[in-house]
């Protein structure tokens, strides 16, 4: 009977590429494992086992440098590749190690393999349940099993963990106990931080490379600050979590927050649970990093794509401009023809600047508009970014107040000199507004046009009258609501005219642009001050923008979202009153949301993500209407929906609804003045 540990080894790590590699104590992680290994009494054959990827061409280089057989097979269904190892090496009995286990102990894996032999199963193991450390995992099984998977296997998971379908399908199975249970320690070699703990552990024991792992747990229980280092990562997470929550993890260690948008954060959405990344986009769907596919009936890329991800056209146009060039020492044309095609838009207008940001545009506005009216002053009423102009308005009029005006935007770093220029005032609270302006030296109204609520008793005809009576520039923000259900920004629907609009979001259709659009004398003023930044003058976003514009015109898309926004309200009304649950609806038909009237809002919406995600949905409380919204996919949405609605329902007669939330509640954002 012949034994053969084939070892699974490769480069592509996407939690520490190169992992096996990785040196400890000047060796790479493989060789002491191979070292290591090789002093088992049991083992006749030693191989390794990787893909054919050019990346692994280095790793095996270094293993036939030290004398070891490696065998090549598939990177995904390395269940096959197994057993073309096994094959190879014409084994009766494989012994599966992988090759983030440097501190395999050859003694414990000799008595696995004893067990094994003892009993008369097709399958043994350390790990079911886990009493070792993890990183001294040791499967035994018989060819004959594994043959047996390697044909009824169908899953994907099964294919690319090799094992599961042994462990779970109709083998008899048997599991080897360690003595005292220390499963709560951490060997492995799968995050930067495990690299960091095993060099810590070889470099205690050196230059002994062959210590047994009764002295690693005596050592690690002995110094168990080392064991804080790895300890926030759990026993193989690489094969129940996604690839997109474990870069997740990485990034939060090294991006501060984890990403630069708030609203894309996992945490807001499904913590633990949520994607996070993607590889490709097409239409309303979108690919994560192991190749599930989603329909988003979410957010959309945060509101940037109502003409769907990908669009062929404003593709063409962008592959057109960077086979051309980006970037040079002269000037892009298209910021010229798309400035033009702005004012031609808004003929009110004379003048535009561009940026690349939401945040940068507006605050390129309020300095314009200071700059026009002379005061410092500013009424805000709406989301308007994260600079220090806007966020000053939280600082309160004591540091005691700090944060009451908009909970959930930190002044972290605001200047406090800055307190008492903005002052913020609820959407339709006319009143409020004539207050600030007599009594705050207001020189500037930033507002979003209509975000929640429809305009009452003519607002917006009395903001733009109070402007004019006390000499006031009227900004208002267009970022969301742009082209949304006009050509162009939401006040044309409603007849009021700003001296300075600012554009961005839907402009680009995903390429980075925004646009500050204003009346000739009032954007003259950008000469007055210093408004200047490089990457305001690349090409992409203008280009993107030119021809969204052009497709935008011809297609008329604002049409197409109003209704699909309309109809998955209806969706979401008709659902709620069938299953009797108190819901309100906001916004813009095309940028639509909904809350429940219950304590456990949040805990409901968080459900909702949880379980569309499961069925294929990226789905929450709002929904983004895009014109790849078709009515099939509509369709689906509701099918989708309506059993989770029913599910809610249930949940709250009993109050049960933590019984079937698989994780933590969804973060909870910002509020808003509209």
């Amino acid at each position: 009977m012949k034994i053969v540990a084939i070892v699974q080894a490769r480069m592509g790590s996407t939690r520490l590429p190169g992992k096996v590699l990785k040196k400890l104590v000047g060796m790479p992680a493989i060789e002491i494992l191979l070292a290591r290994l090789s002093r088992s009494e049991l083992i006749g054959e030693i191989c390794v086992a990787t893909s054919h990827n050019n990346e692994n061409d280095q790793l095996c280089e270094a293993i036939e440098q030290l004398g070891y057989r490696v065998i090549r097979g598939s990177e995904t269904n390395v269940l096959q590749r197994y057993w073309d190892a096994a094959e190879a090496t014409s084994a009766d009995i494989i012994v599966r190690i992988t090759g983030d286990c440097p501190v395999v102990d050859p003694k414990l894996v000799d008595q696995v393999i004893e067990f094994y032999l003892s009993e008369d199963v097709d399958y043994a193991s350390n790990t079911n349940p886990p009493t070792f450390p993890d990183g001294l995992d040791v499967e035994v099984f018989s060819m004959r099993a594994l043959s047996i998977a390697r044909l009824d296997a169908t899953s994907d998971y099964d294919r690319e963990h090799v094992t599961p379908f042994i462990r779970n399908g109709n083998f008899k199975r048997i599991n080897f106990k360690n003595a005292i249970d220390t499963s709560e320690l951490r060997l492995t070699l799968d995050e930067p931080d495990d690299l960091v703990l095993l060099r810590k552990v070889f470099e205690h024991f050196q230059p002994d490379l062959h210590f047994n792992y009764h002295k690693v747990q005596k050592f690690l229980r002995e110094n168990s600050n080392l064991t804080k280092i790895n300890e926030t990562f759990r026993r193989n997470e690489g094969a129940d979590v996604g690839s997109g929550q474990k870069l997740w993890k990485r990034a939060k260690k090294v991006i501060p927050g984890g990403n630069m948008l708030l609203s894309k954060r996992g945490e807001m959405h499904l913590p633990g649970q949520w994607p996070s990344y993607f590889s490709k986009t097409d239409g309303c769907c979108i690919w994560d990093l192991d190749g599930n596919k989603f329909v988003d009936t979410y957010y959309m890329g945060v509101g940037t794509n109502i003409l769907g991800y990908s669009h062929p056209v404003v593709d063409e146009a962008v592959k057109k401009v960077i086979s051309m060039g980006n970037m040079s020492t002269l000037n892009a044309p298209e910021e010229v023809w798309l400035a033009e095609r702005l004012i031609e838009i808004n003929p009110w207008a004379g003048g535009v600047r561009f940026a690349r940001s939401g945040g940068e545009a507006n605050a390129i506005a309020v300095r314009i508009a200071r700059a026009m009216s002379g005061k410092e002053g500013v009424a805000v009423c709406g989301y308007h970014g994260w600079h220090d102009w806007y966020l000053s308005a939280n600082l309160g009029a004591d540091d005691s107040l700090a944060g009451h005006l908009l909970p959930g935007l930190s002044t972290a770093g605001v200047p406090s000199s800055l307190r008492g220029v903005v002052h913020p005032f609820d959407y339709n609270d006319f009143e409020n507004l004539v207050q600030l302006v007599t009594t705050k030296n207001i020189g500037v109204i930033k507002m979003e046009v209509m975000r929640t609520v429809e305009p009452a008793d003519n607002f917006l005809s009395k903001v733009r009258q109070l402007c004019d009576e006390h000499g006031i520039v009227l900004v208002f923000d267009e970022c969301t609501s742009g082209f949304r259900e006009t050509f162009g920004g939401l006040h044309i629907k409603y007849g009021v005219q700003p001296d300075i609009a600012v554009f961005g979001k839907t402009l680009g259709n995903g390429y980075a642009i925004s646009a500050v659009v204003g009346r000739s004398d009032v954007m003259q003023m950008a000469q007055t001050t210093f408004i200047s930044s490089t990457f305001w003058t690349e090409r992409i976003g203008s280009a993107a923008g030119l021809k969204t514009l052009e497709v935008m015109e011809q297609d008329q898309p604002w049409d197409t979202i109003t209704e699909i926004g309309k109809r998955v309200r209806k969706i979401w009304q008709s659902l709620s009153d069938y299953y009797d649950l108190k819901i309100s609806i906001g916004g813009l038909p095309a940028i639509s949301t909904f809350a429940f009237q219950s304590p456990d809002a949040m805990k409901f919406k968080t459900y909702i993500t949880q379980e569309m995600l499961k069925r294929g949905f990226l789905a929450g409380t709002a929904f983004y209407a895009c014109t790849k919204h078709t009515d099939q996919v509509l369709e689906q949405y509701e099918n989708n929906l309506n059993p989770i609605f029913e599910k809610i329902k249930s949940c709250e007669k009993n109050r049960d609804i933590d019984m079937h939330l698989d994780g933590e509640v969804c973060h909870a954002g910002f509020k808003r003045l509209n």
